[in-house]
């Protein structure tokens, strides 16, 4: 029977939110998954933007092939808490990255499933 484990976006400090800070891909890490493939990560992810104006975000949700792996949301002007991410799935050490086309002004929070079999 598999397990389930909440655990902090890797690029997290101690649970805090992931500034965005790229601008450009690769983006900055938020989450690199589990190793192997008989585990998953469920990723769950929100953003906030603080900036006085909406900024286009880009996830780059497993790799950065366009438009195979991109996730491209704008997210409004002083709005907080927008679900990006709704329990997708990855394993094998993919890698989830971020960027806004203005640093510093979107911070991303967030946590996963792990899903061990």
């Amino acid at each position: 029977m598999a397990t389930y484990s909440k655990t902090l976006l890797s690029g997290s400090t101690d649970g805090r939110g992931i500034k965005v800070v790229a601008t450009a891909s690769v983006g900055t890490t938020i989450h690199t998954a589990v190793s192997g493939t008989s585990d998953f990560d469920e990723i769950w992810l929100w953003a906030v933007n603080s900036d006085t104006t909406a900024r286009k975000l880009t996830i780059e949700f497993g790799s950065t092939s366009s438009p195979d792996d991109l996730i491209e949301q704008t997210i409004p002007a002083e709005s907080g808490l927008m679900l990006l991410i709704p329990g997708l799935v990855l394993q094998n050490s993919t890698v989830v990255t971020a960027f806004c086309e203005s640093a510093d002004v979107v911070m991303l929070h967030g946590y996963v499933n792990r899903i061990t079999a």
